[in-house]
């Protein structure tokens, strides 16, 4: 008898927020997920815009999902939340009201024209690295880095400021 249970893949998102009730967002999006597998959650962090710099700060967390969703049913999900939440995409790299991306789909590389994993720019971005080390602060990343060594170095610059812990 073949086994038919599907197979559980562990995902890392990155969620970030600057438009409105940012911390409301960021709920919305950790709910929303909550509703497809466990969730675990990273802090939250406030940072400062990196790319287009003229707009407001973010409030960036990470969550490790458990889902038998694939990356590609995954990102169009993650797409569903963000225009849930009136997602524009006015100005790349603008401000928004929810930034849904996917960080890590297990030990995979995908690279397709809509969708690159790793994130291509996660390993240069403080607001990823600094939630991401609360949740696998081993996990080594290019150059065989743990992400906790990478993201201390912009802990020490002061890129990202402690919020708290909401979930």
């Amino acid at each position: 008898m073949e086994d038919c249970q599907a197979t559980s893949h562990e995902v890392y998102v990155g969620i970030g927020s600057n438009v409105g009730r940012r911390i409301m967002y960021l709920g919305q999006a950790v709910a929303a997920l909550q509703k497809l597998g466990d969730v675990k959650c990273s802090a939250v962090y406030e940072t400062t815009p990196v790319d287009y710099v003229d707009q407001a700060d973010f409030l960036n967390m990470v969550v490790c999902l458990k889902t038998t969703l694939s990356a590609r049913q995954m990102l169009d999900v993650l797409h569903q939340i963000e225009l849930s939440a009136d997602r524009k995409r006015d100005i790349r790299f603008g401000p928004r009201t929810l930034d849904l991306d996917i960080l890590l789909f297990d030990d995979a590389y995908i690279c397709l024209s809509d969708l690159q994993i790793p994130h291509p720019r996660m390993w240069q971005r403080a607001f990823v690295l600094v939630p991401l080390a609360d949740l696998v602060p081993e996990r080594r990343g290019l150059g065989g880095k743990t992400i906790a060594v990478m993201s201390q170095c912009f802990d020490e610059k002061d890129e990202v400021r402690y919020v708290g812990r909401f979930w």
